[in-house]
C-alpha cells in the first residue's frame, strides 16, 4: 500500500539517528532519496573466476571457506582464505567484531565483492563486501548494476541501498514531474520517472561512460536548468544588497605613480570596470581572471587603495601561507611609502603577537589584512571590512568565501567581492561554475618578459637536461625541477621530489640544490622559497606547491617530469613561474613512453600555445572540469550528476529556455531548483 506522506520516519529502519544523517546529507523526506543520484555503479551482475582475477580491479567472487583465523602482525586482522576450485584468494579484515569472526566458518559458502590487489601470498582483498550463501535458497544475481550512493559515516551502502528502493516503491508514482511539457520536448527529453528508476538501477548494456544515455540527459538537463536559475537567483539577491559606496580621491593616482612599471591597457580597463563596480551601493561581484602573471594583485591593490581612501578595510584571501605571504610583501611594497598599515595572519604566530594583531584588525589599525582561512577565525573582528579579495577562487571550497563575506556583514551591508583566478576558464564553464559573477579578463601580459621555449622531451633524455641546467647555471639563472611526487611510489613508478633531490645533488654536487614539498614544515617550505628568491639556490627541487604565486624573475629554466599525468592548466601554471625576468626561458617537459593518445594531445597543445584561454578550452574537452575548477568545486552548487565539460553541449539550448521557464512557471521553476540544490540556495542568502 502506497504511503500518504513523505515523511522519512516512515521508511522501515529510519529512527532519530538515521534521519540526522540523512538530513545532513540535505535528505529530508522520502522524495529527496529518489533526487540522491549514484556516484558510481559496481558490476555484480557476474561471478568472477579466483584463478582469472587481474590485480587492481573490481571483481565478484563466490567460493568455499577454507580457513579463518585471527593472526597478528603488528595489528590484529582476520584473514579469511576462500577457494572456488579455480584458485585461492585471501580476504583481510582489520576492523571486525566477534559476530563477523564467528559467521565466517569453514566450510561455508561465500560471495563478495571488492577491489583485488597482489600480495606476496597471492591475490587477496582488503574488506570486500561480503554475504555467506544459504544453500537451500536460489542466490540469484541482481540482473542491473549496483548504485554505489554518496554517503556519510554511519550510513553504509546497503543501509542506503534498502531506503532508496523503499522511497522508489512509495514515491515514484506520485512524483511531480516540474517539467513543462513544451521545455521537455523542446530539449528532446523522455519521462522523469523512467530517467529516476533507470538511475538507480541501469541495465549494464545502458551505461556508457563518454555519452549521455535518455534517462542520464533528462536528469542532468533538469539540473542544469536548475543550476543556472540558482545562479541567476543568487545574482539578483546579491544586487539587491547592500555595499557601502567606495569612491577614490588620490590614494590610487599616488600608488600608480610610485609602481617600478607601466600597467598595461588591459590592467587599466579591468581596473576601471572595478571603480564603477566599487562606487555603487549595492556588491561588487566580480571574477578577475588573467593568465599566469598578467599582473592581477596590482589591479586588487588600486581596488584595496579605493576602499582605503574611503575609510574602509580590504582582506585578501590566498589559499597557501606561502601565497599569503608574497601577496603581503607586494603589498607592503606598495602600500608602505603611501603609510598604509598591513597584517598577516598565519596559523603559527606568537600569542602576544596574535593578540597585537587581532587588536589593530579590530581597531581599524590595519587597513589590509591578508591570510588564508584564518581570516574567518570565530576570534577575528573587523573594523569595517568593505573589500573581500579571494586569489585562486578554484583552491577554496565555496563556503570558505561566504563564510568570510557572512563575517564581513554588519547591519545589513555586505563587502565588495573580487575573485582572482590564474586559471583561464572556457567561458562555458564559467556561466556554469560563476554564474553570479561578473567577469573581467586582463588580456596581455605585462612588457619586458623573455619569451618561453617548450620542449618535450623523453625521459631518457635526463642527462641532457641536467646539461642544459648547468648552461643556464653558469650564465647565473636559476631553475625549478618539478615533481609531482614527495616519496617513491611503486604502484605509479613516478620519480620523487625526495629521490630526485639526491640525485641532483649528487650531479650538480658543486651548486647549490634546494627542495620544497607539501610535507615540509612551514618555516622549512618558506625558508627554501625565500632562499631561492634570494638567489642562495640554484636549483628547487619542488611539488606543484610552486604551481601558484612564487615570483622569481631570475629563474630562467624549468623541469617539468612525468607532464603525460599532468592536467594541461596545471602545466600551464607551472610554466607561468618562469619567463617573468627579461631572459629568455626554456620549459623542458619529460615523459614516459608509451604516450597514450590523449596525453600525446595534452603536450602538443602545451608546446605550441602560450594562450591560458585555448589552454583551458583544450584541457576542458580532453581532461574535463575537475582539473580546471578543482575537485570539491563544480560552480557554485554542487552538481550531483551534470558534468560540465561532457554536457556543454548543453548549456546554450538551457539558457534559451531558463528565461520562458522562470517567467511563465515560476512556482515550477522554484521547485526544480528545491529539487536538486536544495539547502545549497541559501548561498543566496549570504
Amino acid at each position: 500500500m502506497k504511503m500518504e506522506t513523505d515523511d522519512l520516519r516512515l521508511l522501515k529502519g529510519v529512527g532519530p539517528s538515521v534521519e540526522t544523517k540523512l538530513n545532513n546529507l540535505d535528505i529530508y523526506k522520502q522524495t529527496d532519496l529518489l533526487f540522491h543520484l549514484p556516484s558510481r555503479y559496481e558490476d555484480r551482475t557476474v561471478i568472477n573466476r579466483i584463478g582469472a582475477l587481474e590485480s587492481d580491479k573490481e571483481a565478484q567472487v563466490e567460493g568455499e571457506i577454507l580457513l579463518s583465523s585471527m593472526v597478528f602482525r603488528g595489528r590484529r586482522m582476520l584473514m579469511v582464505q576462500i577457494s572456488d576450485g579455480t584458485g585461492i584468494m585471501t580476504l583481510r579484515f582489520f576492523t571486525f567484531n566477534k559476530y563477523q569472526k564467528d559467521a565466517l566458518k569453514k566450510g561455508l559458502t561465500i560471495r563478495c565483492f571488492g577491489k583485488t590487489r597482489k600480495a606476496s601470498a597471492g591475490i587477496e582483498m582488503i574488506h570486500p563486501s561480503y554475504e555467506i550463501l544459504d544453500s537451500n535458497k536460489e542466490n540469484n544475481l541482481p540482473k542491473t548494476l549496483t548504485p554505489v550512493y554518496p554517503t556519510t559515516q554511519g550510513l553504509s551502502q546497503g543501509k542506503f541501498r534498502l531506503l532508496i528502493s523503499q522511497a522508489l516503491e512509495n514515491k515514484l508514482e506520485s512524483l511531480e514531474d516540474l517539467l513543462p511539457s513544451k521545455i521537455a520536448s523542446e530539449l528532446g527529453l523522455g519521462s522523469l520517472k523512467d530517467a529516476i528508476k533507470n538511475t538507480h538501477g541501469p541495465k549494464k548494456d545502458e551505461l556508457d561512460i563518454n555519452k549521455l544515455s535518455p534517462a542520464k540527459k533528462r536528469l542532468v538537463t533538469e539540473e542544469l536548468i536548475a543550476n543556472q536559475i540558482g545562479m541567476r537567483q543568487i545574482k539578483r539577491a546579491s544586487k539587491k544588497q547592500s555595499s557601502v559606496p567606495l569612491r577614490q580621491t588620490n590614494l590610487k593616482d599616488r600608488l600608480i605613480s610610485g609602481l617600478p612599471f607601466e600597467l598595461t591597457g588591459s590592467q587599466k580597463k579591468v581596473e576601471e570596470q572595478i571603480s564603477a563596480d566599487l562606487a555603487l551601493d549595492q556588491p561588487m561581484m566580480r571574477l578577475l581572471q588573467g593568465d599566469v602573471g598578467s599582473g592581477k594583485t596590482v589591479v586588487a591593490g588600486m581596488a584595496m587603495s579605493i576602499a582605503i581612501d574611503s575609510g574602509f578595510q580590504s582582506a585578501l584571501m590566498a589559499p597557501t601561507e606561502l601565497l599569503a605571504e608574497q601577496h603581503k610583501q607586494s603589498l607592503d611594497q606598495w602600500f608602505k611609502p603611501l603609510g598604509i598599515k598591513t597584517a598577516l595572519l598565519k596559523s603559527k604566530i606568537k600569542a602576544s603577537k596574535k593578540r597585537l594583531l587581532k587588536e589593530g584588525i579590530a581597531n581599524g589599525d590595519c587597513q589590509i589584512i591578508i591570510g588564508t582561512h584564518a581570516l574567518f577565525q570565530e576570534s577575528i573582528e573587523y573594523n569595517n571590512l568593505a573589500l573581500v579579495v579571494v586569489d585562486e577562487q578554484h583552491r577554496f571550497g565555496v563556503e570558505q568565501r561566504f563564510s568570510l563575506i557572512k563575517k564581513a556583514k554588519r547591519d545589513g551591508i555586505v563587502p565588495h567581492q573580487l575573485i582572482m583566478t590564474a586559471t583561464p576558464i572556457p567561458r562555458t564553464l564559467a556561466m556554469t561554475a560563476y554564474g553570479d559573477l561578473d567577469n573581467s579578463i586582463i588580456a596581455e601580459l605585462p612588457s619586458g618578459r623573455g619569451e618561453i621555449t617548450t620542449l618535450c622531451l623523453s625521459e631518457d633524455k635526463r642527462s641532457e637536461v641536467i646539461k642544459k641546467a648547468l648552461r643556464e647555471i653558469k650564465k647565473g639563472r636559476q631553475v625549478y625541477w618539478v615533481c609531482p611526487l614527495i616519496e617513491e611510489s611503486e604502484e605509479q613508478n613516478r620519480e620523487s621530489a625526495e629521490a630526485t633531490f639526491k640525485k641532483l645533488s649528487k650531479d650538480l654536487s658543486s651548486h647549490r640544490v634546494g627542495l620544497v614539498h607539501g610535507k615540509l614544515s612551514v618555516d622549512k617550505k618558506n625558508k627554501a622559497m625565500s632562499d631561492f628568491k634570494k638567489n642562495k639556490l640554484d636549483l628547487l627541487v619542488a611539488t606543484t606547491v610552486i604551481e601558484v604565486g612564487v615570483d622569481v624573475p631570475n629563474a630562467s629554466m624549468m623541469v617539468i617530469e612525468n607532464t603525460e599525468r599532468l592536467g594541461l592548466s596545471q602545466l600551464h601554471q607551472l610554466r607561468g613561474r618562469i619567463g617573468r625576468g627579461e631572459h629568455e626561458s626554456f620549459c623542458l617537459m619529460l615523459y614516459k613512453n608509451p604516450l597514450g593518445e590523449t596525453a600525446k594531445q595534452r603536450l602538443e597543445v602545451i608546446r605550441s600555445s602560450r594562450d591560458g584561454f585555448y589552454i583551458s578550452e583544450k584541457d576542458l574537452e580532453l581532461r574535463g572540469p575537475g582539473e580546471i575548477l578543482g575537485v570539491r568545486q563544480k560552480g557554485v552548487v554542487g552538481l550531483k550528476i551534470a558534468d560540465i565539460s561532457r554536457d556543454a553541449y548543453l548549456i546554450p539550448k538551457i539558457n534559451k529556455v531558463c528565461d520562458q521557464f522562470e517567467n511563465d512557471f515560476p512556482r515550477e521553476s522554484e521547485k526544480l531548483v528545491r529539487r536538486w540544490i536544495g539547502k545549497q540556495i541559501n548561498y543566496r542568502n549570504v
